[in-house]
């Protein structure tokens, strides 16, 4: 499958879109339970923070004219997952300082095939994102070179193949237009062919009634030939038809299986190929886990964020409930993602991962400069507090890893 990004000023109207807040023609109501959403904060919100950094900064106001809030439609995989889309947002955010803030994964939108009436998902993400420089206050400014970088971004960190460049794909789609039609006109030149052939040939000289008249000379019964040809030429037209409508519905489905073919053994090889070099290269091996677990440690941290934004009275409670809920959140990761519990226990077995990450609960916190100011006493006091809370969680986590191993072999046995 091909990926493509495209960021465009955000419309009114995306909120109520993105997260289903009202009902729409195009969905398909009992998939819009799969969809996924994320955000930090509410569009509103995010234009009145960029507002009033761009008078900080500056000196100035916004421009009227100015894009500060973009949003961008991804084509995605059926198995991408939220993780996928944070580690884009990561990179977009590194490389190009565009800043994503909400993300909406859609898999409820698509259409029904006319011929097989199957149903054709549209699997596609919306990431609205901050669109301010944080140096001058004022909108990012991108270079054309910038926009095909989002491509390759896109298609490195969800593991699907690059779309092509705009005048390629319109150049494409005109030849494929042209071929479309080369191909109708040789199909109707063949039709009328065949019937050329048909008229010719004595089957159709039966259709013709003729009888003796008075004077014994044989005469063509206009109506009753008329008829017969009006029956035979619309019994031939139907078969035509549905012969035509069975080749294409034949040839469509060999066309995508042979593209599901193509794109499956590029998979395999690029996996084959990476697998490779991990297992030969200890720092190729090295980089691919440290890689994977702060991916791992991010969407876990973005989850609560946005828990804590949904309901932010729900953490303002006791430290055995705040286990309680970070444990679930966890598993809820773990499922979402795909993410195999060993992963969550290195994570919670790293101290400086666990800080992090209940530093959202207000125990400790992430920021490494206030880290640093406290007194050494109360910094050891903080971390040990933080460990006590992993080693719950990671119990926690064995228990609950047990009972799932436990179901998944019952099952199976079933």
């Amino acid at each position: 499958m091909k990926t493509s990004i495209n960021f465009k000023a955000v419309k009114t109207d995306s909120e109520a879109h993105n997260f289903r807040k009202k009902t729409f023609d195009y969905i398909k109501k009992d998939l819009t339970g799969k969809n996924e959403y994320w955000v930090e904060n509410k569009i509103s919100d995010r234009v009145k923070s960029i507002e009033t950094y761009c008078k900080e900064k500056s000196g100035r106001k916004l421009q009227k004219n100015a894009m500060p809030i973009r949003e961008a439609v991804v084509v995605i995989k059926e198995n991408t997952t939220m993780q996928d889309l944070h580690k884009l947002s990561k990179r977009l955010e590194e490389e190009l300082k565009i800043r994503i803030f909400q993300i909406a994964i859609h898999k409820d939108e698509g259409h029904y095939n006319k011929d097989s009436k199957e149903w054709k998902p549209n699997y596609h993400a919306h990431l609205v994102a901050d669109w301010q420089d944080l140096v001058t206050g004022k909108t990012l400014k991108h270079q054309s070179f910038h926009y095909s970088k989002m491509q390759d971004i896109t298609a490195e960190c969800l593991e699907m193949e690059r779309g092509v460049s705009g005048s390629i794909g319109r150049l494409e789609a005109i030849e494929f237009k042209i071929q479309k039609k080369e191909n109708e006109l040789i199909l109707l030149n063949s039709k009328v062919a065949q019937m050329k052939e048909e008229l010719k040939s004595k089957k159709f000289a039966d259709l013709i009634v003729k009888e003796n008249d008075f004077l014994g000379f044989s005469r063509i019964k206009t109506d009753k030939t008329i008829e017969n040809y009006e029956r035979a030429f619309k019994s031939y037209n139907t078969e035509l038809l549905k012969n035509k409508e069975i080749l294409q519905s034949k040839s469509k489905i060999i066309t995508e299986l042979q593209q599901k073919n193509i794109g499956f053994n590029k998979e395999v090889s690029l996996l084959k190929n990476k697998l490779s070099s991990i297992l030969s290269n200890i720092a190729v091996y090295s980089n691919e886990k440290e890689t994977y677990f702060n991916s791992v440690k991010n969407t876990i941290i973005k989850k609560i964020q946005f828990e804590k934004f949904k309901q932010p009275k729900l953490f303002d409670t006791t430290k055995d409930k705040l286990i309680t809920i970070i444990d679930r959140i966890c598993k809820k990761v773990s499922e979402e993602n795909n993410i195999p519990f060993s992963s969550l226990e290195e994570i919670f077995k790293n101290p400086d991962s666990s800080l992090e990450i209940f530093s959202l609960l207000n125990i400790g916190d992430h920021r490494m400069q206030y880290i640093e100011d406290i007194p050494v006493q109360q910094k050891k006091k903080k971390d040990k507090e933080v460990m006590r809370m992993t080693t719950k969680i990671h119990k926690r986590k064995q228990r609950y890893c047990f009972r799932f191993l436990k179901r998944q072999v019952q099952v199976q046995r079933i």
